[in-house]
């Protein structure tokens, strides 16, 4: 249960640092209500937490060794990928994801509707649920689900994504300012590899014939 919070707390806290939909939040809460925008996001990424959750327990019902190797590989290819796209990169280069967060936030219709309470609760919830659907987070998720146990990986990636929500809403033009893309796109990569070396050192799942 330990290892399972912990594994999701860490992968969700780091990797989110600095994503889409951390800049969403910040951006939201610079025009609206801190607390209005904090619960729609919240609430966003607690619910796609676990729809992951869900998808990574069914993946748990396939034959385990395809299972153990998709696990080792997809994040170990992540990783590596996170590692290249680190490398490429200036280190004075601006965070893509700001531009990104931004254009998604321009471009919706929502805006018009935020003026209510509930409106900028809504806003928040869609923007972030459209934003994190398919990150690489999701499938970090789905991966720990089909082989950590279920609760504590819940429990620690919601943790994980609450604690990023309220430093974006909270000080997140500060944080902004001080965060290099290439540093946090390396800490996630190396993040992605040692989950995989430490899934591929757990060995092939016992019961596998």
């Amino acid at each position: 249960m330990f290892a399972a919070f912990t594994s999701g707390f860490l992968l969700v806290g780091i990797s989110e640092l600095g994503d889409k939909t951390f800049f969403i939040a910040m951006l939201l809460a610079m025009r609206h209500s801190r607390r209005l925008v904090f619960l729609g996001v919240v609430v966003a990424l607690a619910i796609m937490t676990i729809l992951s959750i869900l998808m990574g327990q069914a993946i748990s019902l396939l034959p385990k060794y395809p299972v153990f190797l998709a696990e080792v590989t997809l994040f170990i290819g992540f990783g590596l990928k996170l590692l290249d796209d680190a490398w490429r990169m200036s280190p004075n280069v601006d965070c893509d994801e700001v531009a990104e967060a931004e254009a998604a936030i321009a471009h919706s219709e929502l805006e018009a509707k935020a003026g209510t309470a509930w409106g900028v609760v809504l806003e928040a919830f869609i923007l972030t649920f459209v934003a994190e659907w398919g990150d690489r987070t999701q499938f970090a998720t789905i991966a720990l689900a089909a082989s950590y146990n279920p609760w504590g990986v819940t429990i620690g990636a919601i943790a994980g994504h609450t604690v990023c929500a309220a430093i974006a809403v909270v000080g997140g033009r500060l944080v902004a300012g001080r965060i290099s893309e290439r540093t946090i796109t390396a800490l996630g990569g190396g993040l992605f590899i040692i989950f995989g070396i430490v899934a591929a050192l757990e060995g092939v799942p016992k019961g596998i014939t």
